[in-house]
């Protein structure tokens, strides 16, 4: 008789490989739900070994979003990530820490009485940037409305250079966009001309704290000073929001005297991105408006949810806690100091390498990162006719940096600019091998005896 042993299935999964397991294929269904399922190690696999293909995080100079956060941040992460935000009568504990967090971010932000402002967690900037539009806009309807005024056709008054999320809240909420044009002279919004742009149907003027395209902030009192001159010459009292999404977690720890924040009267609310320059991983945003009273009560629902009565103002209903307990532990963790000491390393990053790109003489720098950790820099004029930074940013993708090029906004559309983004990891060692791979690709480029073929797909740029 044979001493064959059959091999169970359970045999098969103890000593196999995991792609040679019996009823697996390595060929998964990615367009429809398969019949059957799989082992869950094979299923991780799968979709680890897919997301290999994506570039590296940690190499990624296009995004402001941070990529790392430390162990006991990690621990904290995995233990509240099954908590819903919107259930605080359950998990009252995150509830209280939410206040804890945009409590802290108004006294960061110099509100006159912290006590008497009022914020809220969002999923990001986006968010928090719609929140505040729709403040502006229901509080120039009351007004109106008082004043036995029409409501109809609102408008905000913005720069070009505005986050993408802008022309999302004009487009939904119906409000006609005013874009401040750029230009060689003013290559940021700056209050010029804006009488030309403000009437009484007005809700308020949009000041960015880090442009997303270079990193450069607006000049917040030069603008409201030019409101002022405004209001002095129409009566018209015009507010600001700051869109803080990449400077809210700069300035206060590395530019502490500049005046952009709430001890500028004029400025009703501010918005930051907690998941760039506020260390955490995404999403997670925060709006603080200076005053409860510059919030309208009619836009606060009061939900009776899962056993209380929650109030809630907000895009979205369901979302995660633990952004906000991270927050919170960064908070703890860092103080003052941690952050100061934080952005600054960032900072003395960003400045090495855009001395270090000024120095090529392929580059001209448009900003140099001394305001957020980002700069960018065009082609000197009359460097070359053949290569883009379009073929530098595909040479250094190759070497596997992610370096974006992109067109300037409207009036200044003519020109490219390439753009750097120094975050928490990016170490002086990184920016010395960045700055050798940029020099090395530039002297390859240069060599070159005739254009490189013209790019046939329109790249794309996330500001």
């Amino acid at each position: 008789m044979s001493n064959t042993h059959k091999i169970s299935h359970q045999d098969y999964v103890s000593v196999n490989p995991l792609f040679s397991r019996p009823g697996e294929s390595s060929l998964a269904s990615k367009f429809s739900l398969g019949e059957e399922g799989m082992l869950p190690e094979t299923a991780y696999q799968i979709v680890h070994d897919e997301t290999m293909l994506d570039g590296n995080a940690r190499l990624n100079l296009a995004t402001f979003v941070g990529t790392w956060m430390d162990p006991q941040a990690e621990k904290l992460y995995a233990e509240s990530f099954d908590k819903n935000m919107i259930d605080k009568d359950e998990y009252p504990q995150t509830a209280a820490i939410e206040h804890y967090g945009w409590r802290i971010i108004a006294d960061l932000w110099n509100a006159p009485n912290p006590e008497k402002a009022l914020g809220t967690s969002t999923i990001g900037s986006s968010e928090a940037c719609m929140l505040g539009g729709l403040a502006l806009k229901r509080r120039w309807q009351q007004a109106r409305r008082q004043a036995g005024k029409s409501t109809e056709k609102p408008n905000l008054i913005m720069s070009s250079s505005v986050q993408v999320c802008w022309e999302k809240f004009c487009n939904y909420w119906d409000v006609e966009p005013r874009y401040v044009p750029l230009s060689e002279e003013h290559r940021i919004f700056d209050g010029y001309n804006l009488a030309e742009y403000v009437d009484e149907n007005t809700i308020g003027v949009v000041a960015i704290l880090g442009v997303t395209y270079t990193g450069e902030y607006e000049p917040v009192l030069q603008i409201a000073q030019a409101l002022d001159k405004i209001q002095q010459d129409t009566g018209l009292d015009i507010p600001i929001h700051v869109d803080a999404a990449s400077g809210g977690m700069i300035a206060p720890f590395l530019q502490p005297d500049l005046l952009w924040d709430f001890r500028i009267p004029r400025v009703h609310s501010i918005n930051t991105s907690a998941h760039k320059y506020g260390l955490v991983y995404p999403g997670l945003g925060w709006v603080v408006w200076r005053d409860e009273e510059l919030l309208p009560e009619d836009l606060v629902f009061r939900v009776s949810y899962l056993g209380g009565d929650m109030p809630t103002f907000a895009l979205n209903f369901s979302r995660p806690g633990a952004q906000v307990l991270l927050q919170f532990y960064l908070f703890l963790r860092l103080g003052r100091e941690g952050y100061r000491a934080i952005q600054q390393a960032s900072q003395d990053v960003a400045l090495f390498l855009s001395k270090g790109i000024s120095q090529n003489p392929a580059f001209q720098l448009w900003s140099d990162g001394s305001d957020i950790p980002v700069f960018a820099w065009r082609l000197r004029e009359g460097h070359t006719k053949n290569w883009s930074l379009y073929d530098l940013s595909d040479r250094l993708r190759s070497r596997g940096w992610l370096v974006p090029a992109y067109p300037m906004p409207d009036n200044l559309n003519n020109i490219t600019v390439q753009r750097i983004v120094v975050r928490n990891g990016m170490s002086m060692d990184l920016a010395v091998s960045l700055l050798n791979v940029i020099n090395e690709e530039v002297a390859f480029l240069d060599q070159l005896s005739g254009p490189l073929p013209t790019r046939t797909t329109k790249p794309t740029f996330h500001h």
